[in-house]
């Protein structure tokens, strides 16, 4: 089996090609691959067995006031690498995200729920699941998943952390929740969910169970040995930005069942598990 990994620099990325070790992988970034391309896109792809679109605009906050230029990576790109992959035959594995709900749900988000994103990014990552699923649907998993953090890149964790080297205590907001996901954990279900060749559809790729920032921030607290009642509880009100946030991004698994897969691991046990493998270590 070939593989392709697009956004390969990426913490997502570069956890998949740790994930994928053994196996024939092409992993490009940016700069190797511009996936709003479509000719360049076509030619990656041709000769592949598997796309997995890890490339994404990920700056929330910017794309509100620049969501052509997220579009043209988060939907474009992935229309354009669905046509390829159906073009050339091939699966196809979309990275997506909890921002295509509007976060106003009591109770975790079925796969089949309506899309209804209230942001730019929201709706740019929404246009490129349509697309995926107008051009290579019988062939295509889409992968939702959310409150990302890992050791290749910056995340909620990290900066946690760093601000608890220079500050006695940190506000963080309690009144969002989702689940706080290992991209180590993600790229490993991405592999097994290929290497089942599960039905192709819509899976929830989140670490189970329920949190808000203001606990997980705890808990990255205790991970690192440190107070946990160093960080105090406070609510979105006071934390105004461009892109509105989901108030509520837990994410359902039903998806991994029907398919006779088990879900990814409750969101406590990666965190000890990426703490213990120093996940949070700057490079």
């Amino acid at each position: 089996m070939k593989y392709l990994i697009t956004g390969a620099s990426g913490m997502l990325g570069r956890d998949l090609q740790t994930a994928l070790a053994g196996h024939t992988v092409t992993a490009l970034a940016r700069e190797n691959l511009d996936v709003t391309d479509l000719d360049a896109v076509t030619a990656a792809v041709e000769g592949q067995d598997v796309v997995i679109n890890a490339a994404a605009y990920t700056k929330v906050d910017d794309a509100e006031t620049h969501e052509d230029a997220a579009y043209a990576v988060n939907a474009v790109g992935a229309k354009n690498l669905a046509i390829a992959a159906s073009v050339a035959g091939v699966r196809m594995v979309q990275v997506s995200t909890d921002y295509v709900f509007n976060g106003s749900a009591t109770t975790p988000y079925a796969e089949n729920t309506p899309r209804d994103p209230i942001s730019a990014y929201g709706r740019t990552k929404a246009a490129g699941e349509e697309f995926v699923l107008a051009h290579n649907a019988p062939a295509s998993y889409i992968v939702r998943t959310a409150w990302l953090y890992g050791q290749h890149g910056p995340n909620f964790a990290k900066t946690m952390l760093r601000l608890a080297a220079t500050h006695d205590t940190v506000s963080v907001v309690n009144d969002q929740f989702g689940q706080p996901t290992w991209t180590s954990d993600l790229a490993a279900q991405i592999v097994y969910l290929l290497d089942a060749d599960a039905p192709a559809g819509i899976y929830h790729g989140t670490n189970a169970g329920k949190t808000s920032w203001f606990d997980f921030a705890r808990a990255v607290f205790v991970s690192a040995g440190l107070d946990p009642e160093r960080v105090l509880p406070t609510d979105a009100a006071g934390f105004v930005r461009p892109a509105p946030r989901p108030a509520y991004s837990v994410l359902g698994h039903d998806a991994w069942r029907a398919a006779g897969l088990e879900p990814m691991r409750p969101w406590q046990e990666a965190l000890t598990a990426a703490a213990a493998e120093g996940a949070f270590t700057n490079e």
